[in-house]
């Protein structure tokens, strides 16, 4: 099994070099310690990839119901977020590493994006604001897979409209509708909003790195 600094030195050029320090290096750390004994299991990657699906999913019928039920959608929301990272992580300790798994996580990450945006809705978003984020996450994403397909390469940038803060902002929002259910719409909306504005930012800075790398 790779030892953590050959699992950190894989991931970086699995990622266009981006380095893994800080914050990212911290978490990936930890994902590595967590994903050890399933690797060591025989665990199959696309498994962990669809079991984060189904969690992320469990978002949908809690915020559906509303109140305090939105506490297990935030546990949903963290938790699949966290078997999304350790998909990858499962791949590369075990040399499983394929085409298909990342396509696989790649379709199931749309999916479960599109599930958060319809919980903020559920919550009492308005639905041209979910809509909007939602669009917004979907184009950065489309970019970045179109810049790649067209030759430019994996974009070693890392933009503020990328999934882990899609995922933080939807757990913390629904967070505090889950605490305050008197204002739970506002909350939601807050929340939908974070997801306009990050998404924004996050899709012009990628535009620039993608139109500077073409420019090389």
């Amino acid at each position: 099994m790779l030892a953590r600094e050959d699992y950190l030195r894989r991931w970086s050029a699995l990622h266009g070099g981006v380095a893994p320090r800080g914050m990212v290096g911290g978490w990936l750390s930890v994902v590595y310690r967590m994903a050890r004994p399933l690797a060591s299991t025989g665990v199959p990657p696309d498994a962990v990839t669809l079991t984060g699906l189904v969690v992320c999913l469990l978002v949908l019928p809690a915020a559906a119901a509303g109140g305090r039920w939105l506490l297990l959608g935030v546990v949903a929301v963290v938790a699949g977020a966290a078997l999304d990272g350790l998909d990858g992580a499962v791949a590369l300790l075990t040399g499983r590493v394929s085409r298909w798994g990342f396509l696989l996580d790649s379709v199931c990450d749309r999916v479960a994006d599109a599930a958060f945006v319809a919980a903020l809705w559920f919550t009492g978003t308005p639905g041209w604001l979910c809509a909007a984020g939602g669009a917004l996450a979907w184009l950065h994403e489309y970019v970045r897979a179109r810049a790649a397909a067209g030759g430019v390469g994996d974009i070693a940038v890392v933009t503020v409209g990328e999934r882990p803060t899609r995922v933080i902002v939807t757990a913390m929002f629904l967070l505090g509708a889950a605490l305050y259910p008197a204002a739970a719409d506002r909350w939601a909306t807050a929340g939908a909003t974070a997801w306009v504005l990050t998404g924004a930012v996050g899709l012009a800075q990628l535009l620039v790195a993608v139109r500077s790398r073409m420019r090389a």
